[in-house]
């Protein structure tokens, strides 16, 4: 589980956070004039279009709060998913802000910011049961999770004690908690903290337990990706994604788009 989140009270929500407020941060010597972002349209929260065909979402307001606090200008440039990485190397864009994960073959060419938002795993059971769910003894629990996916795998790999139910899909894992069929979900802490606010939940179940992070399994995040030659400006937006952890910003953004929490 992860050590590095903070709390205001017991009763307040948790807010990520990933940078260690003990490292010290040298500011970079120059800022860059512009940083051009490129996105999709198409991943709500960050990014997607209100009704009247505006940008918005959580990663649009990052964006903005990096320049704001680099005086730097700022502008999104929206292109199809697959095209984000050609678009990046052939200089259309500088910072891809869109949900890009590392991996081997991208880190060859592109340089990453440190996660600025982790995608953790998450219990959710009946509102009921929350207050006495023990997430360190599941022998004979019946738990819900999606055939296939990364919490199915972490399942079978560290409880086999429980009792282990795979459903096609995410949301008929959770209709099997809703219904009881099930006494737990264990699956995506993002997507089950809206499912949690939704009219389908109906108020059945609540979030239980702490956020799953575990190496291998959930510890890759959202990061901005650059290209790996342009160091003075990926040093400048790492230095602006520490700053606004620090300074709240991160904070006021993270509540705005996740009133429920998913850590």
């Amino acid at each position: 589980m992860p050590s590095a989140y903070a709390q205001n009270s017991a009763a307040a929500p948790v807010i990520p956070n990933f940078w260690d407020h003990k490292a010290v941060s040298d500011r970079p010597d120059s800022f860059p004039e512009k940083i051009q972002f490129l996105a999709t349209d198409d991943f709500p929260p960050f990014v997607f279009r209100d009704p009247q065909g505006r940008l918005t979402g959580f990663n649009v307001d990052l964006s903005r709060a990096i320049c704001l606090e680099l005086g730097s200008s700022c502008s999104l440039r929206i292109k199809e998913f697959e095209a984000l990485v050609p678009a990046l190397e052939e200089e259309e864009g500088d910072a891809i802000i869109a949900g890009l994960m590392p991996s081997t073959t991208l880190n060859n060419a592109i340089r990453f910011s440190p996660d600025y938002l982790k995608l953790p795993a998450r219990f959710v059971v009946g509102a009921d049961t929350a207050f006495t769910f023990n997430e360190n003894a599941l022998a004979g629990l019946r738990i819900a999770v999606e055939a296939g996916s990364r919490h199915e795998a972490f399942a079978l790999a560290f409880w086999p004690e429980a009792l282990l139910s795979t459903y096609p899909s995410a949301n008929e894992a959770r209709q099997a908690l809703k219904s009881g069929e099930a006494d737990a979900h264990f699956g995506d802490g993002l997507s089950l903290s809206f499912w949690l606010n939704s009219d389908d939940a109906q108020s059945c179940c609540q979030f239980a337990g702490g956020p799953w992070l575990e190496p291998g399994y959930f510890d890759t995040g959202l990061s901005i990706a650059l290209r790996k030659r342009d160091v003075d400006r990926a040093e400048a937006i790492d230095y602006a994604l520490r700053t606004l952890a620090q300074n709240g910003t991160f904070k006021e953004l993270y509540l705005r788009y996740f009133p429920l929490s998913f850590y």
